[in-house]
C-alpha cells in the first residue's frame, strides 16, 4: 500500500481510492445521501468526543498527545472519507464547492469587520 500525504495526493485521487474501496465491497447500494450524511455526523461526533469537557488549551494538549493523536487521526479520517464518499454519491465537486463557499464567506465576513473577531456575520 502506498503512503499518501497531503502534499502529494489530490482530492480526485482520494475520491477514486474511496470509490474503489466502496465498489469492491458492493456498498454503493447503502450510500444514499441520507445515509452518508448521517454517518458523517456520527463520525464527527466521535471526533468531538475526544475533546469533550476540555478547554481550548486542554484540547490542544489532547491533540498533541501521542497516544490519543492516533485515535483522533482515525476519527478525522472517517469524517473525511464519509465527506468524500458523499461527494462521490452526489456528484458534487469538493474543490468547486469549497471555492464557492469561501467566496460567499468573504462577502459575509469582510476583513475590515471580521478580522480578529468571532462574531457571526449578522453581528458585525
Amino acid at each position: 500500500m502506498s503512503t499518501l500525504t497531503d502534499s502529494a495526493t489530490t482530492l480526485a485521487q482520494l475520491k477514486e481510492r474511496i470509490l474503489a474501496f466502496v465498489r469492491e465491497r458492493d456498498w454503493e447500494q447503502f450510500h444514499a445521501p441520507k445515509n452518508l450524511s448521517m454517518a458523517l455526523s456520527a463520525e464527527a461526533a466521535e471526533l468531538m468526543e475526544h475533546f469533550l469537557w476540555s478547554s481550548a488549551e486542554e484540547s490542544r494538549a489532547v491533540a498533541a498527545d501521542p497516544v490519543r493523536r492516533q485515535k483522533i487521526a482515525e476519527e478525522l479520517a472517517d469524517v473525511v472519507i464519509y465527506a468524500l464518499e458523499f461527494a462521490n454519491a452526489t456528484g458534487l465537486d469538493v474543490a468547486a464547492s469549497i471555492e464557492s463557499k469561501i467566496a460567499a464567506n468573504a462577502r459575509k465576513y469582510p476583513v475590515d469587520k471580521a478580522k480578529g473577531r468571532s462574531a457571526k456575520y449578522t453581528e458585525l
